[in-house]
């Protein structure tokens, strides 16, 4: 789904979408705030009906590991938007990657380096990859920049276009909050619901890891 939508992307002549380096970009992201998003429902619903036992440290060790690992191809993927913007020559793509970081909608671009780039950075620490609150706010942070990250692709892209007569300012209304909040609303309801009527955690798995205990027990 990711790799089709960014191939929509980057077949566009607008500048900022038109970019052969959206597809893998769009999938390691895709990874990144994925693992994001488990660890922010996983940490909460772990501590509230005690499942410490099954959803181990270790795993929320490894999660953190794969977060730190596709953060860095994302941080990659906007390394060479910026590269490849100046090194193209292309007048249009290089105004928009300085208006995107200095324009009106500037204080956004960095708001998304700091919380995409910057703050999984302390997944270094052993200390915050295996601390569920630590996990749990970095893994928050790295959600809320994903949505930002397309905010930016999309709206920067699409208020400096080719004709200056037809640049405007974006401004949400409130068809638009409601909308991010009822789908906000929609997804926590269908995870409760999930979360009543069928297993959390996969028995098939369970009893898997329950054999492989008892053969390893002398």
């Amino acid at each position: 789904m990711h790799s089709v939508v960014s191939f929509d992307f980057s077949v566009a002549i607008v500048p900022g979408w038109h970019s052969t380096i959206f597809p893998p970009y769009f999938v390691a992201g895709a990874i990144y705030s994925g693992f994001a998003m488990v660890l922010n429902i996983v940490i909460p619903i772990r501590k509230i009906y005690g499942l410490q036992s099954l959803v181990t440290k270790r795993h929320l060790n490894n999660m953190a590991n794969v977060m730190l690992a596709t953060g860095w191809m994302v941080a990659y993927g906007y390394l060479m938007e910026a590269f490849m913007s100046w090194y193209s020559g292309d007048t249009f793509e290089q105004y928009m990657m300085k208006n995107r970081a200095f324009g009106p909608y500037g204080w956004i671009f960095w708001v998304l380096m700091a919380f995409n780039v910057v703050i999984p950075q302390a997944l270094w620490s052993r200390r915050v990859r295996t601390t569920p609150l630590l996990l749990f706010i970095v893994a928050l942070f790295i959600n809320v920049g994903m949505w930002v990250e397309r905010f930016v692709i999309v709206i920067t892209s699409l208020a400096r276009d080719f004709t200056p007569s037809m640049w405007r300012m974006y401004y949400p209304t409130v068809w638009d909050w409601a909308t991010l909040i009822g789908s906000v609303g929609l997804f926590l309801t269908l995870l409760f619901l999930f979360i009543r009527f069928l297993p959390m955690i996969s028995i098939s798995e369970v009893r898997e890891l329950i054999a492989e205990h008892e053969e390893v027990e002398p």
